[in-house]
């Protein structure tokens, strides 16, 4: 009888071992540590310790699993942290970055269930100043157009269809629901595309979102916006957020040319303003080792401007480590300060920051 059953668990032993066989889990991360100067942070120069300029910090466990017929399982489980410091980016949130879990297939596409970024980050980043240099602080003032993954891009309980590329052109679509009874707080509707030709790149993107807070005291240093005093660092809620953007890039050899314009319509108790921003630069790959970058962005909203000029030094010393320095010159007017993202605000309308650090992928 032993034998009988023994017989019968070997052919399901190994259905099991050959199933496991073709899924696949992975660890991976990003640390990121430097040091900095900033000429003017509320009025003083300091030096200080910086994380996340190259890339974020982050850790992360990855799954896929072959389901046959060119189906596939997946998940990801993302959060972000900060190397000199080791807390968590967003306290009280393990995955603060990205939580999800879907299925794919290779003729139609992704769909993933989840906290997710929407397709600003995802599309049109790649063709900012701050991603195409390697540098967060490059990004624009307070991030209200989500081309960086830092607070307020990761959505919460979303529905995210990505297709296969078609001829070089992937669409996707993002559904965040409000998980709240009679309520439209957290409500998030998004739509991307972008095409691919050889050196060629052309990315469009909209969202919509309800009751979407923004970054305008930190990110920006304002203290008052739309009749609400944002004294003391008080968050801003908006009503609705519409975002839009267009960018593109081309490779030309050891050069990059890229570009981008983005506008967040923010709409609060019958006020509205358009958050616009104009950002371009260029990449040389001087050696297979050393690039040289540069870029430079101008953002209005509400008669304010903050324009910045981003220089940026990148040596690869291998294919997971890499050592950076980055030179950052802002100004603003009609009375605003300058504000560079992940520094904080200086006294006045100019903020001069230099960052130098090591990157390291595992």
């Amino acid at each position: 009888m032993k034998k009988h059953l023994l017989y019968l668990a070997l052919p399901l032993l190994s259905i099991g071992a050959g199933a496991h066989a073709e899924a696949s889990v992975t660890l991976y991360g990003s640390m990121d540590a430097g040091v900095g100067y900033v000429s003017n942070l509320r009025g003083s120069s300091s030096f200080l310790a910086q994380q996340g300029t190259y890339q974020a910090d982050r850790w992360g466990l990855m799954g896929l699993e072959d389901l046959g017929g060119g189906m596939k399982s997946m998940f990801k489980l993302e959060s972000g942290f900060s190397t000199i410091t080791g807390a968590m980016s967003s306290a009280g949130t393990l995955f603060n970055r990205q939580a999800y879990v879907g299925l794919s297939d290779n003729r139609i596409g992704t769909v993933t269930l989840g906290r997710q970024t929407d397709f600003h980050f995802e599309m049109l980043g790649p063709l900012s100043t701050a991603q195409a240099l390697g540098d967060f602080s490059a990004f624009h003032p307070g991030n209200l157009d989500g081309l960086g993954n830092t607070v307020p891009v990761q959505l919460p309980s979303t529905v995210k269809f990505r297709s296969q590329p078609f001829s070089g052109i992937t669409v996707g679509a993002i559904y965040g629901f409000s998980n709240a009874a009679g309520s439209t707080a957290g409500h998030s509707v998004g739509f991307g595309a972008d095409y691919a030709n050889g050196p060629f790149n052309l990315a469009a993107v909209y969202s919509e979102y309800q009751n979407r807070t923004l970054s305008l005291a930190g990110g920006l240093g304002l203290t008052g916006f739309q009749g609400v005093s944002l004294t003391g660092g008080a968050p801003f809620v908006a009503d609705r957020v519409k975002n839009a953007g267009i960018g593109g890039s081309y490779q030309w050899g050891a050069i990059k040319l890229h570009g981008l314009l983005t506008q967040v319509r923010i709409e609060q108790n019958g006020h509205t303003d358009n958050y616009r921003a104009i950002d371009a630069g260029i990449n040389f790959q001087l050696t297979p080792a050393y690039q040289i970058d540069a870029g430079a962005w101008t953002t209005t909203l509400s008669g304010n401007r903050w324009t910045q000029l981003t220089l940026a030094n990148v040596y690869v010393l291998s294919k997971t480590t890499q050592l950076y320095a980055d030179l950052m010159v802002e100004q603003a007017s009609q009375g605003a300060v300058a504000s560079t993202l992940g520094i904080g605000s200086a006294s006045s309308n100019r903020q001069t920051v230099v960052l130098t650090g090591i990157h390291r992928l595992f």
